[in-house]
């Protein structure tokens, strides 16, 4: 136990210190697992011996061979290929240069409301999230094309701004999801349950920030002024440019929902709807084509480097005694499933003032589902729990990874001002929080009308 805590005070300082954090993981793993196996024979990894100093080779052959074996694992694990699939498709997505359109369509609909503008653009956010699978692409793409607009109208820049990072967030809830992808294989739960799970929860979350505008716009309406109507013959013809969302979004969930195919043969089918769809629009060049195929290849290396630490430091703080004691200190004190649920929530938000989504998921869940999954908690709706926690850190201080895309976007807008802007949107993510741990129904619906 004594032993895994400093491999988390190690990887800190690792992190802190600059190192990569898949790099971090595996570092710290791999010498973590060295040393707790020398140990369990009774001897030490280094020691000065008559020759000099010494190394315990067995010892460090097994970590390496540990770590080798965990990265032949994760390259070839067939469920691994969903990742770059749904990263590829976001990529050409993204290339179609359909935000605007999207982000138009939406304030066709909305942008005569009192604060319509601003729920245009996270309802922007939801389509675009919808098949794109990335809070930091969608936070970022529709930025270039809502901020313009709501400044023009004369919105406040903590409104304007913290509709665009909230909006964000919605990427890793509204399937397809990529850090669901990856909590799905982590904690071995079935992909396509995970997809489903976040539906209901991600229009919901949508609709609540709706009602977040509302009530910020009705206690101080100069903070977003309507805008004029648009008449509803144009609204349909600009919903119609925006048909490849629907398309595409109906193919993968519903080819899911009905049993046609599975979550990574639904990826490559994306791919191909999305590719087709910015080739239509005249968007995708051979130029890129090749853009698209390396951006797709640098995001999926990262992951994959993460993915593989974040399981050589799992073994590390097993074989460590860490998920044993941990069990023992929940038995002791007796504590319900429900109740540890509780304290893995606090730690998530905890967490998420610090580190990235993806880092928090590869980091917690190997060692949360050997805790929960013999205490009988459904991983799916433990995985929409985790998300919505994981979400609120990419919004909150001092790290917020959404906040600092829109940041970048609008260099002449205060980083504080932009996390005033996004606090209400935390009060009503942690209201969807509460209501998906109380009512649990609200995540495992979907998925039980597929027969799950």
């Amino acid at each position: 136990m004594i032993l895994s805590l400093i491999g988390f005070v190690a990887l800190l300082v690792a992190a802190f210190a600059g190192i990569p954090l898949g790099f971090a993981l595996i570092l710290v793993g791999v010498l973590g697992f060295a040393i707790a196996r020398a140990d369990m024979v009774g001897q030490a990894l280094i020691w000065w011996g008559d020759g000099g100093l010494e190394v315990n080779t067995r010892a460090l052959n097994a970590a390496f061979s540990m770590a080798g074996q965990q990265m032949f694992d994760v390259s070839t694990n067939y469920g691994m290929t969903v990742i770059p699939l749904f990263v590829l498709m976001g990529a050409f997505i993204h290339r179609s240069q359909l935000s605007e359109d999207l982000y138009v369509a939406a304030n066709a609909f909305l942008g005569h409301r009192r604060g319509g503008m601003a729920m245009g653009t996270v309802a922007a956010c939801a389509g675009f999230a919808a098949v794109c699978g990335s809070s930091i692409a969608t936070a970022a793409t529709i930025s270039k094309v809502a901020m313009p607009s709501m400044r023009r109208f004369g919105y406040r820049d903590s409104l304007s701004t913290g509709s665009i990072a909230a909006g964000g967030t919605l990427g890793i809830l509204i399937p397809p999801s990529v850090p669901m992808v990856l909590y799905g294989i982590l904690a071995e739960t079935d992909i396509a349950d995970l997809f489903m799970a976040g539906i209901l929860p991600g229009l919901l979350l949508t609709v609540m920030f709706f009602f977040t505008i509302g009530m910020t716009t009705m206690l101080d309406p100069t903070a977003g002024p309507s805008a004029d109507r648009v008449p509803m013959a144009e609204r349909f013809r600009l919903l119609v440019k925006v048909w490849g969302i629907v398309v595409i979004f109906v193919v993968i969930i519903g080819g899911i929902y009905m049993g046609i195919f599975t979550a990574t043969e639904a990826a490559g089918i994306g791919v191909v709807f999305a590719a087709l769809f910015a080739f239509l629009r005249r968007r995708l060049t051979w130029r890129g084509l090749w853009e698209s195929l390396i951006e797709t290849g640098i995001t999926t290396g990262m992951i994959f480097v993460v993915a593989i630490g974040a399981l050589i430091f799992s073994n590390f703080i097993n074989i460590a005694g860490f998920t044993t004691a941990m069990t023992d200190i929940l038995a002791f004190y007796d504590l319900s499933p429900f109740q540890v649920v509780l304290c893995i929530v606090v730690a998530y938000l905890a967490m998420g003032c610090v580190f990235d989504s993806i880092a928090m998921l590869t980091l917690t869940v190997p060692v949360v589902a050997a805790i929960l999954k013999p205490m009988g908690v459904d991983m799916v709706w433990f995985g929409v729990v985790a998300v919505i926690a994981i979400e609120l850190g990419l919004i909150t201080p001092p790290v917020g990874i959404n906040v600092f895309v829109v940041k970048a976007a609008t260099t002449d807008i205060s980083v504080w001002t932009i996390f005033r802007g996004v606090m209400p949107f935390v009060v009503a993510m942690l209201v969807l929080l509460g209501l998906v741990l109380s009512f649990p129904s609200i995540a495992l619906l979907v998925p039980s009308l597929m027969g799950r």
